[in-house]
């Protein structure tokens, strides 16, 4: 290990691809203690903390504490992740944007350009929700109310969420790793010491009594389970065997050899998950506005939406599976797997070269898809379980809500716990973690330098953004 971050300081163009990525990390840490103007952070922070087993405190958790503070980077890279998928969707359904992405690297430019748009105008409908909450909140959150306030709040947190974006994309392209999963790493990470305090602070005043102690042993079992299982499916693959056929060229015999085609058990990562958390703040900032609020119809069913509520986690679920295929459709295309194996003499044995192959790899695709999506709908509703509980009680009469309304009260509204070690947060911090030593080890390998891993070299995901 030692050895390894030795090779990384001897090699140049790599020592400064990670100092930059690491400065670009401390400048973002550094705008996450710049406020917004206007608003008494004390005392909204006080409220966050009262409220942190809701929405709002995981919404909090995924910014590094940006949004319970309401700094300069409350919004954080949602919008552009938002953005980011309302582009991919279209590109389904309008033949201009269909016509761009199949142009290469100049239409590719164009559709980010687009993109980088529409954050903005995403970031300008979020703020201009959280500025009207903000001072219509009989808590005194805002200093001096008014039209300049809106105005100011809108301003701030759109440019904050323009910078995040730039700071995103410079990592990417300067840096090591993805900068948009690295600045969302860097806001879990950055809560870990905090929560690890809570942790500690809960143990010393018996907070659970005398069940404290084996409840904390029980976590910390379930913390490190949840890390293995992680690591074991983000690192299992089907392998489909490929035999490659003699042809001569030239005056040599090429081919010959077998060799697999690895297709892993979670291609998409962790985007699944971030695009479907993404989509559902949409409806949760609308449920923010005032008008919405005390509407006699949207009020009941934005409050029906709301985190942890069964509607809610079923639209989670279902969100999640379908971002699984959908990614895994983006970045792996059966078809021309099989045109280019097809090209260089590979098939696979006992199935025809062609359509038939690309059948074949699309079948396996699918069901293994369908594994991975399951995997990452069960990871990400393990932190809204210890949060917020099942909440079956809200379910309509005709759905058994009276009958499990005599569940246990831990299972039905939790234990109000913001569990930064297990879940969506774990997956993202171990995922993003193993995908940017694997381009740090792919980059000394290049150079003829050894790897973190002598023996067994690690395998992350591929985690691109459109």
């Amino acid at each position: 290990m030692f050895e390894s971050i030795g090779n990384i300081a001897r090699v140049a163009d790599l020592r400064k691809r990670v100092l930059f990525t690491l400065f670009i990390l401390f400048v973002y840490r550094i705008g996450s203690h710049v406020p917004t103007p206007g608003i008494n952070t004390a005392l909204l922070k006080q409220w966050f903390a009262a409220h942190s087993g809701t929405l709002l405190g995981y919404l909090d958790m995924f910014s590094g504490g940006n949004f319970g503070q309401m700094t300069v980077f409350a919004l954080g890279i949602m919008p552009y992740i938002t953005a980011s998928i309302i582009l991919e969707l279209m590109t389904v359904v309008w033949p201009y944007l269909e016509k761009l992405q199949k142009e290469g690297e100049l239409g590719r430019r164009k559709i980010t350009q687009y993109t980088r748009y529409l954050t903005i105008v995403l970031a300008i409908f979020q703020s201009l929700g959280i500025a009207f909450t903000l001072l219509h909140s009989s808590n005194g959150f805002v200093i001096d109310p008014g039209l300049g306030f809106i105005l100011m709040t809108v301003l701030t947190l759109t440019t904050g969420s323009a910078f995040v974006m730039w700071l995103g994309e410079q990592i990417t392209e300067r840096g090591i790793g993805n900068g948009m999963s690295l600045i969302i790493f860097a806001g879990i990470v950055v809560g870990l010491p905090r929560a690890i305090s809570d942790l500690w602070s809960m143990v010393q005043s018996s907070a659970w009594g005398p069940l404290t102690v084996p409840a904390m042993l029980l976590l910390l079992t379930v913390m490190v389970s949840v890390v293995a299982f992680i690591v074991f499916v983000e690192r299992s693959e089907r392998r489909i065997p490929v035999q490659y056929a003699k042809r001569v060229v030239g005056r040599k015999l090429m081919g010959g050899q077998s060799t697999h085609l690895p297709i892993r058990v979670n291609s998409g990562g962790v985007m699944p998950v971030i695009f479907a958390a993404s989509i559902l703040t949409f409806p949760q900032t609308l449920s923010l506005l005032p008008v919405v609020q005390h509407s006699p119809f949207f009020g009941p069913f934005f409050r029906s939406l709301g985190f942890g509520r069964p509607l809610y986690s079923l639209i989670y679920i279902v969100a999640i599976i379908f971002f699984a295929y959908f990614y895994v459709s983006i970045i792996f295309n059966p078809t021309e797997v099989a045109d280019n194996m097809r090209k260089y003499g590979g098939f696979i044995p006992g199935i025809r070269p062609g359509k038939r192959t690309a059948e074949y790899i699309n079948d396996i695709l699918t069901r293994i898809t369908l594994v991975g999506g399951i995997y990452l709908v069960l990871v990400s509703l393990l932190p809204q379980f210890l949060i917020t509980g099942t909440q079956l009680q809200h379910l309509p009469r005709v759905l058994g809500g009276a009958f499990f309304a005599n569940l246990p009260t831990w299972f039905l509204n939790g234990l109000h716990l913001n569990f930064y070690f297990g879940g969506t947060s774990l997956l993202i911090v171990v995922g993003v973690a193993m995908d940017t030593v694997q381009q740090i080890e792919a980059q000394l390998i290049m150079r003829h330098y050894e790897g973190f891993t002598a023996r067994a070299r690690v395998r992350g995901r591929r985690s691109n953004w459109a």
